[in-house]
């Protein structure tokens, strides 16, 4: 089976959204997928584009993505923060997560990013673990925030 990973494109962004919400299912959260396609493709790909992806494909289309944004820190500088990483559930142990992974650390180094950032819920043992295979580095001391405006 070939595997092409390949910059995310306006056309895409109704399956992107679609492996979003196959997401958030896993993730018991799908009621918080409130976004809509409309102001999705607008994020990544209007005048002022906010994210930018990579996704996977075969002959069957799009099986994966990896979604990121440019995070600023005043102490570190620029970095990328990888929002969503996700291979549907039928294509997993094909080495996609991998090769996503792979894309991402060459953009990084593209744009000059030191650091890629992410979070993973704590009970998601096979990510810790895939991430536990790039040496990632977790920390537990951080609390995360958020109010709804």
């Amino acid at each position: 089976m070939e595997i092409k990973i390949r910059n995310a494109v306006a056309a895409d962004c109704q399956r992107i959204l679609e492996l979003v919400k196959e997401l958030a299912d896993y993730e018991k959260a799908p009621q918080e997928v409130t976004v809509s396609l409309e102001h999705f493709t607008e994020s990544g790909f209007g005048p002022n584009p906010v994210w930018w992806a990579f996704v996977a494909e075969t002959e069957n289309g799009i099986v994966a993505f990896a979604l990121y944004y440019i995070r600023f820190s005043t102490w570190k500088g620029q970095a990328m923060y990888l929002e969503d990483i996700l291979v549907t559930e039928n294509m997993r142990g094909h080495k996609i997560g991998a090769r996503l992974f792979d894309r991402l650390f060459e953009e990084a180094k593209e744009k000059g990013f030191k650091r890629i950032c992410w979070q993973v819920l704590d009970w998601n043992a096979p990510a810790i673990n895939f991430y536990k295979k790039y040496n990632a580095s977790f920390d537990g001391e951080w609390i995360n925030c958020a109010v709804s405006v």
